[in-house]
């Protein structure tokens, strides 16, 4: 290869490499106006619901954040009972200090099939969970698979959206999971995320693997 092309090509790099760095330029001052107009803080009421994989580990995932920064929290688990997770595991054994667990339901509602003894429980956890929210000391509260509770009207999502607009103190964030978030509920929240669905290994047939589902 002749020094002229191998300079040419050179020249053409760097161009690149500059243009780059310019455009990288303009991103960094255009981020840096938005964020100095963010300087609002409030505890935030945090919806995850979908089909997709993923809803309740991202709420462990910012309870261990609090867990990390020592910032005390708590958890309810409205339908789980029956499993035995990690994460549950994990906190209560070593975290206990920082993050309350309190694991309330007695599994999906075809395993119990006593719609009766669900509501129940479905209202002993509302009732934990209102608690633990009214204590100012937990930074955030996560509701796990609420939605599921409230998709079977087994908690008036009536009673839960006026209790997060009227009766969460201002600072704590307060996370609900599940399936099918009722639109009251997504109209409520200050962050929503859809976990979409595109390929399960369950469809294909493998069972929940401990490590990743449990």
């Amino acid at each position: 290869m002749s020094e002229e092309v191998v300079s040419t090509g050179e020249g053409v790099a760097e161009k690149d490499d500059a243009r780059h760095a310019m455009k990288m330029a303009k991103k960094k001052t255009a981020r840096e106006k938005i964020m100095a107009t963010k300087t609002d803080e409030k505890g935030l009421i945090i919806v995850n619901t979908g089909k997709g994989k993923g809803k309740s580990t991202a709420g462990f995932g910012m309870i261990f954040r609090h867990i990390a920064h020592g910032m005390p929290c708590a958890v309810v688990q409205f339908i789980k009972g029956a499993w035995e997770t990690g994460e549950r595991d994990l906190i209560e054994k070593h975290f206990g200090d920082v993050c309350q667990f309190y694991t309330l339901g007695e599994g999906f509602t075809w395993e119990t099939q006593d719609r009766a003894r669900d509501v129940a429980m479905a209202e002993k956890a509302w009732e934990k969970a209102k608690e633990l929210i009214r204590d100012e000391r937990n930074s955030m509260v996560l509701l796990d698979e609420i939605n599921i509770a409230l998709r079977y009207d087994y908690i008036d999502v009536a009673e839960v959206v006026r209790f997060l607009k009227e009766e969460k103190p201002h600072m704590t964030h307060v996370v609900l999971t599940g399936r099918n978030a009722k639109e009251d509920l997504i109209e409520a929240a200050d962050l929503v995320t859809e976990m979409e669905l595109i390929k399960h290994p369950f469809r294909s047939g493998i069972k929940a693997q401990k490590g990743v589902e449990f």
